[in-house]
């Protein structure tokens, strides 16, 4: 029988100004080789958990009962210098965001073989080496020339792979991965898992892996933990909880996981209907061309848009879709006046939109609102929710005193909000709710089209199927054209009628969203869909040969260009260089 390599034993972490735990009593253990998934929504306790596993707490909590041993040491209460000699060398940590993590004034080299220069481990000459092998390892392109970059210079995917490669520099007992993947597009996130599971058989390596995604998880864990409030609600092989959950919690977000795919084979897969018959726009966006830098003769120095036509219509959902850098941002900017377009127009109701919002009417900026993605910097933490939905009702509407109160308690009903919630400030609420406020706001404008720039991407599964269909009930009732902007196929397939691909900032499929995810023509569109997880064992290995059949299709495409760059072109740089 194997020892374990992390062991917790009734762990209770509670905040030192009282209150509930965020940690209440929870016991786990990991062997080599094994790979323990922390499942749950935000605020469950999970990255609490996996942070007391370095021996570190966050500010304003304290450990009540419990412990947590790695390899026999007690790392809760060991000495800074133990931990000092642990971190790094015997428990290694990847983070959720690599572009935050590493120091951009550094090559890669430097900061990958940083570890052993501190721990003294090895020869600067032997840390190269491992580290070059760990790129080759992990698919990076070029790997004993790769690591002389700064991290600007390669794709947000590769950058991923080299936080994998830092972790496992020194080999560790325990890896400990907090959302690896949640940043990232699809086919990138195929890419950084498959090189994260091959990383940790090659090192026959324990890992904790905290995810809110139950289908990214199934692909790497061989067991799940799932927390709900700070208690481990139900624990079992990886195979267990997919097929037979026991818990209501876990049978929620099992049935969450399987919906949100776009699969026409599998269980609970789902395409948003047709469009309807033919309406004259309410919005047309006629061969716009944006980007940045210089215009000469109608075209910028850097161009992130290249001729995109995209017709909304009132009470229409229209999906642009595609990974990091295809221009998806851009076009919400543009639209909204706030990037002004080097050539092309806009037209609202047959009219034409000035370029820039500051020579937009105020009717026109109020016709034309912007969710934006993070919630978190969206809303002013200093002003309560009532203020914040206030300052737009009296700048739009002139509303104020009582006709205020009142109209504020409507939109938060609207969100499915109490009208409590008015005296709330952001901090106060959990994600989804800060997002159904920040799509308050935006309706307190009283909007006739609604651009929802990835208003999903940072929320767990069960809240961003709520905000889904939150956002396609207020579509049907209030008639608006709603412009979803994402690189969340699933969420998509589930939501809108049309659906534009953009990559490279140019427009390489749309369609009905049936006709363009159900049978996708273009072979970059299939290999999107190609890499939307599925919650079931065995889907990353089909998802890479997939990928590897398609890759010869699309280095025939014309369009494919910047191998390097983040989304299928560094998908592609593994095998064909930077």
């Amino acid at each position: 029988m194997t020892s374990s390599v992390l062991n917790i034993q009734d762990l209770v972490v509670e905040p030192m100004a009282g209150g509930r735990p965020v940690v209440d009593g929870i016991s786990i253990s990991v062997e080599r080789g094994e790979v323990l998934a922390l499942i749950g929504a935000s605020g469950s306790g999970k990255t609490t958990l996996a942070l007391a596993a370095l021996g570190h707490l966050r500010p304003g909590l304290r450990v009540q009962n419990g412990s947590v041993t790695l390899d026999g040491t007690e790392m809760l209460r060991a000495a800074p210098r133990m931990l000092r000699s642990l971190r790094g060398r015997a428990i290694a940590y990847i983070a959720q965001s690599a572009a935050a993590a590493f120091n951009p004034r550094m090559r890669l080299d430097a900061q990958i073989t940083e570890v052993s220069r501190v721990h003294r481990s090895r020869s600067h000459k032997e840390a190269i080496q491992t580290a070059h092998r760990l790129y080759g390892r992990l698919d990076l392109p070029n790997p004993d020339l790769v690591g002389s970059r700064f991290p600007h210079q390669v794709s947000g995917g590769q950058l991923q792979r080299f936080m994998i490669a830092m972790g496992l520099q020194e080999s560790p007992l325990l890896l400990v991965c907090d959302e690896p993947t949640s940043a990232l597009d699809v086919t990138t996130q195929v890419e950084v898992l498959r090189a994260l599971k091959q990383g940790i058989a090659d090192n026959n390596t324990a890992a904790l892996f905290v995810s809110h995604d139950l289908a990214v998880v199934s692909q790497i864990a061989t067991k799940i933990a799932v927390l709900r409030s700070g208690r481990m609600i139900e624990f079992g092989t990886a195979r267990d909880i997919l097929e037979s959950p026991k818990d209501a919690y876990t049978k929620e977000l099992v049935a969450a996981s399987k919906h949100m795919t776009i699969s026409p084979t599998s269980r609970g897969g789902s395409v948003a209907p047709a469009p309807g018959p033919e309406k004259a726009p309410l919005l047309a966006v006629q061969k716009v061309v944006a980007g940045f830098g210089k215009v000469t003769d109608g075209s910028p120095s850097v161009t992130t848009l290249n001729d995109i036509s995209l017709n909304l219509r009132k009470g229409e959902i229209v999906a642009v879709i595609g990974e990091s850098g295809s221009g998806k941002s851009t076009l919400a900017r543009v639209i909204a006046g706030l990037h002004p377009a080097a050539r092309g127009e806009i037209y609202m109701d047959g009219k034409r939109l000035a370029g820039s919002v500051e020579n937009r009417t105020v009717s026109e900026r109020r016709r034309i609102q912007l969710v934006f993605q993070s919630a978190d910097t969206a809303l002013n933490q200093k002003h309560s929710v009532g203020r914040i939905l206030g300052r737009v009702l009296k700048f739009f509407h002139g509303t104020s005193g009582s006709a205020r109160e009142t109209r504020v308690a409507e939109l938060l009903k609207m969100v499915q909000l109490p009208p409590e919630y008015a005296n709330r400030l952001p901090s106060q609420l959990s994600g989804g709710e800060k997002q159904r406020v920040n799509l308050a706001r935006a309706l307190a404008a009283e909007p006739e089209v609604l651009i929802c720039d990835e208003i999903t991407s940072a929320l767990d599964t069960i809240v961003a199927e709520s905000i889904i269909r939150l956002v396609e009930s207020l579509s049907k009732e209030l008639g608006l054209g709603i412009i979803f902007i994402s690189h969340d196929l699933a969420t998509v397939s589930a939501l809108a009628q049309e659906v534009t691909v953009l990559r490279h900032g140019r427009i390489v499929e749309s369609g009905s969203t049936q006709a363009v995810l159900s049978a996708p023509q273009n072979p970059y569109t299939q290999l999107l869909v190609s890499s939307v997880p599925q919650a079931r064992p065995g889907w990353l290995e089909e998802a890479v040969a997939t990928r590897n059949r398609l890759r010869h299709a699309l280095e025939a495409d014309r369009s494919s260009q910047a191998l390097a760059s983040d989304g299928v072109g560094n998908a592609l740089a593994i095998t064909t260089g930077p």
